[in-house]
């Protein structure tokens, strides 16, 4: 565990091309009160620098969560994400998958690359609210040291 982890509020990366959706995504975290912060990119080429901390975004937070529409311009989140699952150095940043595509064959390719979620668009707040909670949860674990007694 790196020092810097522990009482740190988590990162969050979303991309979404739509500011609308990016604007719901934000209201609902503030709403559901998880302490993070959050980078917007709006381009699968964007984010794939962002998470490579890459050019201006060498300065980047490595995120502790990525928060991905499948339908971007230019490189689509499909490719984003297999590119985040065979990346040794990005694979186990947990992907939630945030798309207005009920199509089956988009869940099942997610499911194939271990997505850590899936929410198609319009997002319930509720729902993604315990989503985000619970991978909040499992983040937590990984950074807090437990109690020995």
């Amino acid at each position: 565990m790196l020092p810097d982890t522990v009482g740190r509020p988590m990162e969050i990366l979303l991309v979404e091309d739509s500011l609308s959706d990016a604007r719901l995504a934000i209201e609902a975290l503030k709403e559901g009160r998880i302490i993070h912060r959050l980078s917007l990119v709006r381009h699968g080429t964007e984010a794939m620098e962002f998470l490579q901390q890459e050019g201006r975004f060498a300065r980047a937070p490595r995120p502790d969560l990525v928060l991905l529409d499948l339908d971007l311009p230019g490189k689509d989140g499909r490719e984003v994400l297999s590119e985040i699952k065979s990346d040794f150095e990005l694979q186990h940043i947990p992907v939630v998958i945030l798309t207005a595509s009920r199509a089956h064959e988009d869940k099942l390719r997610g499911e194939m690359l271990h997505v850590d979620g899936y929410m198609v668009k319009p997002v319930e707040l509720e729902k993604f609210l315990q989503l985000v909670r619970q991978l909040r949860r499992l983040w937590l674990d990984d950074v807090i040291l437990p109690n020995v007694d």
